[in-house]
């Protein structure tokens, strides 16, 4: 049987891929499975950041090997030529703290992505279109793309633009905790106190949306 992995940051990123797949949690890391008699989708969530994902792949891992691995969720962009709310097969992912660069299985599309450390505002997204020649920006992928690396998997990346190059949003950083999960009530409370972010966040909770449904048909797509 074909074991396919799946990993994402967040489980809003594939709520609309593994609605009513089986769901669990186990130490810390949530999962969704789907199988018939030649495959079996497993789709894992652990939190943002590189550590995060290799905390997803890992657990997937404890299953069994894996024979194929997909990188998806939510980017930002980094060219106003991508419009928030679309899903975009990734070319190759590109390590920001390393300069290391993975391109992805054939199939793949023609943006590249940039893996940055941290959530990337404006003026961090112009850094990175200039520095990397990239078109979207994650936290997540390159850990991934090692991963599978390592293992000569079979490696591809599917991403929705949440974000636009030049939106107002907060500092989301100061939300996410050292293991990577996004603390909702502390955000929500800062929201309501700065409610000039209200229309930027509006704006991104539904391209955020649009994106999910828009990655979950680009990789049914592709695995079909």
């Amino acid at each position: 049987m074909t074991r396919v992995a799946i990993i994402a940051a967040m489980p809003g990123e594939l709520k609309p891929l593994v609605r009513g797949w089986p769901h669990g949690t186990r130490n810390g890391v949530e999962f969704w499975a789907q199988r018939d008699s030649e495959e079996e989708w497993i789709a894992a969530c652990a939190g943002a950041g590189q550590q995060a994902a290799t905390r997803a792949f890992a657990a997937i891992e404890d299953g069994g090997p894996i024979d194929l691995v997909f990188s998806i969720g939510w980017a930002g962009a980094l060219t106003s030529a991508l419009a928030p709310g679309q899903a975009h097969n990734v070319a190759g992912v590109i390590d920001v703290r390393t300069g290391e660069r993975f391109r992805c299985d054939a199939g793949a599309g023609e943006h590249w992505l940039a893996t940055s450390p941290k959530v990337a505002d404006e003026a961090e997204k112009r850094r990175l279109a200039s520095a990397y020649k990239a078109d979207l920006v994650d936290m997540e992928a390159a850990a991934i793309a090692r991963l599978a690396g390592m293992r000569a998997i079979p490696f591809y990346c599917i991403k929705g633009v949440s974000d636009a190059i030049d939106a107002n949003l907060p500092d989301f950083n100061r939300f996410l905790s050292p293991n990577g999960q996004f603390q909702l009530g502390r955000f929500i409370l800062f929201a309501i106190l700065h409610p000039w972010y209200w229309p930027a966040l509006i704006r991104m909770g539904e391209n955020s949306r649009k994106a999910a449904h828009s990655i979950a048909e680009s990789t049914l797509d592709f695995l079909r």
